[in-house]
Parts: C-alpha cells; sequence; structure tokens
C-alpha cells in the first residue's frame, strides 16, 4: 500500500483511539517505566483542561462559520475560519486530541507513553494536515498560502 493511500483516510477521531491504546500497551507491558509525581498529576489537569477548551472553542468557531468539520472531506469546506484560536494555530482540534493523550500519560505516570502521542502528531501531520492542507490551497487559494505563513500548524 503506497503512503498517498492512507491520506484522509482514517478520521483523526479513530487515530486518537488507536495511540490511546498505543499509551495504554505500552502502560501495561512497561509498568517499570511508571513514575509518581504531583507535578505530573497538575500537569495532567491543566493539559485536560486546555484539551477540552481548544477542542470546543475550535469546534464552536466552525458551527459559527457554518462550514464542514468533517476532516475527510476537507474540499467541501466553505470558508476559511482564520480568527480566534485558528490565528494561532492552524490545527487546534488536533492539537485538543494531542493535549488529550498527553494529557493521559501523565495521569498513568509513564512516560515512556509519550510514545503514543510521538506517533499520533506524526501521523495525523503526514496523512491528515498535510492532504488537508493541498485541498484547502486549492479551495481557498492565495487566501490560505497568506494564512499559512501567518500561522504555525500546530502552535
Amino acid at each position: 500500500m503506497k503512503c498517498a493511500a492512507l491520506e484522509l483516510r482514517f478520521p483523526p477521531p479513530i487515530i486518537f483511539v488507536i495511540s490511546l491504546l498505543v499509551i495504554g500497551l505500552i502502560n501495561w507491558w512497561f509498568p517499570a517505566f511508571r513514575t509518581e509525581s504531583t507535578l505530573m498529576l497538575v500537569v495532567s489537569g491543566v493539559c485536560f483542561l486546555a484539551s477540552g477548551i481548544i477542542g470546543l472553542s475550535s469546534l464552536a468557531m466552525f458551527y459559527r462559520e457554518k462550514t464542514t468539520v468533517n476532516p475527510i472531506k476537507v474540499n467541501s469546506a466553505t470558508t476559511l475560519v482564520d480568527s480566534g484560536l485558528y490565528a494561532f494555530s492552524r490545527n487546534p482540534m488536533y492539537l485538543a486530541l494531542a493535549l488529550l493523550l498527553l494529557s493521559i500519560c501523565l495521569w498513568l505516570g509513564n512516560l515512556l507513553g509519550l510514545t503514543g502521542v510521538v506517533l499520533f502528531i506524526a501521523f495525523i501531520t503526514r496523512f491528515q494536515i498535510i492532504p488537508e492542507e493541498r485541498a484547502l490551497t486549492e479551495v481557498f487559494g492565495e487566501n490560505y498560502q497568506r494564512y499559512c505563513q501567518r500561522v504555525r500548524r500546530w502552535l
């Protein structure tokens, strides 16, 4: 199977669940890497809250602008959302999912589980974000290209 065949194929929530399973398996298979830390629990809570705020706010922006939230049918986008959180990150919904995974790793106390977060970010970037960027360039042209020059992909 060619790599391009994976582009825009799997909805990001599916990739999130697979990454979550990887984190869970790592936590189960490698208990020696667990550590207890109050700081990790606090940072986990902050990441959890940030994930919820970022995720819900970015979804609300799409609904307010009446454009698609379907990550598989990017070509059906009707509005380039570039305000609010989208003025700081081109992909706050994916950022929210990555923060939620990070929160879970920290809550479990197994830093080896960060492998699941890294895999999520790598997969989403290569097979979701980059193809989305090509599609959005086709739909919005120079406006989207200028937006990409102004705003970073993740943070």
